[in-house]
């Protein structure tokens, strides 16, 4: 049986799973779609909630979380309920998290299992979010933003529309994304990579041959001085392996393109 607290305001299709706990003046709106909130999950208070959104088990939302709300979008109906947001199990939201429903028919906005989001962190609408990622201090995800897992940004960081951080990126605080960040590098620079994620790699269990791997791709798409066409062509001589191969995925499905390092800055200067 969930524990409700008795000025918690509910309206609509609203479902809470056993174990539930509501804190004092939170808001689960359902009038716009259901909201479905899984076993073991925690509003400390004044958390405001709106459907179309679906909650797995033993989240943990602080005050002021505000999820599955309309888009910031101009051109967007408030009042459409669209495809909701859908959220996994064992989050932690702090403080003024904000993550808003999808805009488009493509499904809703997704977020994954065992992430962090610290306060006043943001994701738009339409973003896919993976799993154990964690969210500094108003790190800003602007909408279509994908994030696959274990990436972890600084706090003030930001990603533009249809971004993608690969998996165990590392964004460095008070910097900006407008440009895809590959698989376990470091964004050492507001668009500017300057290494790799070796600690992030180490702790995901990696092997030596793997890290290997990583460098070489840093090497050949960052070192090299090769054109991105070139690059790519490279990687796909060692396509059977599967480290690689992840970094081909990456690359062909790129709609923002890479984000540079030293040398094409460099070319971009004019030097060597």
């Amino acid at each position: 049986m969930a524990d409700v607290h008795s000025t918690t305001i509910t309206e609509g299709d609203v479902e809470l799973a056993e174990g539930v706990v509501i804190g004092p003046h939170c808001v689960l709106d359902g009038s716009k779609g259901p909201i479905r909130i899984g076993a073991g999950t925690m509003l400390r208070g004044h958390v405001h909630l709106q459907g179309p959104l679906t909650m797995g088990a033993r989240n943990l939302l602080w005050p002021f979380v505000c999820l599955g709300f309309a888009p910031q979008s101009v051109s967007f109906d408030v009042h459409k309920a669209g495809h909701g947001l859908v959220i996994g199990e064992a989050n932690r939201f702090r403080e003024h998290v904000t993550i808003h429903r999808a805009m488009t028919d493509e499904g809703p906005t997704r977020v994954g299992d065992r992430n962090y989001f610290m306060a006043g962190s943001h994701a738009g609408h339409d973003c896919q979010i993976g799993c154990d990622c964690v969210f500094a201090n108003v790190t800003l995800l602007a909408g279509h933003v994908r994030v696959e897992d274990r990436v972890i940004t600084g706090g003030s960081s930001a990603a533009h529309q249809f971004v993608q951080l690969g998996r165990g990126a590392f964004i460095s605080g008070s910097t900006g994304a407008a440009h895809d960040v590959p698989p376990w590098f470091t964004q050492t620079g507001t668009n500017f990579i300057g290494s790799i994620n070796i600690v992030g790699l180490r702790r995901s269990g990696a092997g030596t041959e793997a890290i290997e791997q990583v460098k070489w791709v840093f090497k050949t798409l960052y070192r090299r001085g090769l054109s991105p066409a070139r690059a790519l062509q490279t990687l796909r001589e060692r396509a059977a392996e599967p480290t690689i191969s992840e970094y081909i995925r990456f690359i062909e499905r790129s709609k923002r393109g890479l984000t540079p390092g030293r040398s094409q800055r460099l070319r971009g200067a004019g030097g060597d």
